[in-house]
């Protein structure tokens, strides 16, 4: 019986292997697009990822994005939000918006309403997700994940913290100034006679 030869094809594996690249890594050195470079994703499109310290371009509107997203937030009654600007920190997103609920009910409907503002925005949050007991809820815009915690548990795993070098970005509407109990803005002193 004659010996019949095969051939047979290096795997992707052991070629990027071969070549110096780690095979675990081989997604992230991934082209973009077809059309090249100079050629914008479609929307709503996840955006490729860089390693860390490396940085991709976000979209100009991003950082609005972010500032609308954390209005919205204040505007369904959270509490204690921060933005934070980790471009160039962190491999996954360019801001994060960290926000304190007050009830699991409430912050379904932070999370609802934040959705429909991406929408609005040109911005369709790719996924959204809760913990079992609702006490962490999350909506990810790939260029922006925001963050709806339960006091408690938004203490106990302190995101601000964890990016306590990121940039804070000032969010609040500018006729959001703060009063105190006369009407005055702080510093402000007037003396009617």
């Amino acid at each position: 019986m004659a010996k019949r030869e095969t051939t047979r094809k290096p795997s992707t594996r052991r070629t990027k292997a071969a070549a110096g690249e780690s095979a675990d890594h081989a997604d992230t050195h991934a082209a973009p697009a077809a059309g090249g470079p100079d050629v914008a994703a479609p929307e709503g499109a996840a955006k490729p990822r860089a390693r860390a310290g490396k940085t991709v371009p976000s979209r100009p509107d991003t950082p609005q994005l972010a500032i609308e997203l954390a209005r919205s937030m204040h505007d369904d009654k959270c509490s204690d939000i921060v933005v934070l600007d980790v471009r160039g920190k962190s491999p996954i997103t360019d801001f994060v918006v960290i926000g304190s609920g007050t009830s699991d009910r409430q912050m379904h409907a932070v999370i609802q309403n934040v959705r429909k503002t991406g929408d609005k925005l040109g911005h369709t949050a790719w996924r959204s997700d809760a913990d079992e007991q609702s006490t962490w809820l999350l909506a990810d815009f790939v260029d922006v994940i925001v963050h709806v915690f339960e006091p408690n548990i938004r203490a106990h795993y302190d995101l601000e913290m964890l990016w306590g070098d990121a940039k804070r970005v000032e969010w609040e509407r500018p006729e959001a100034v703060v009063r105190n109990r006369a009407g005055l803005r702080a510093g402000e002193v007037t003396f009617d006679h």
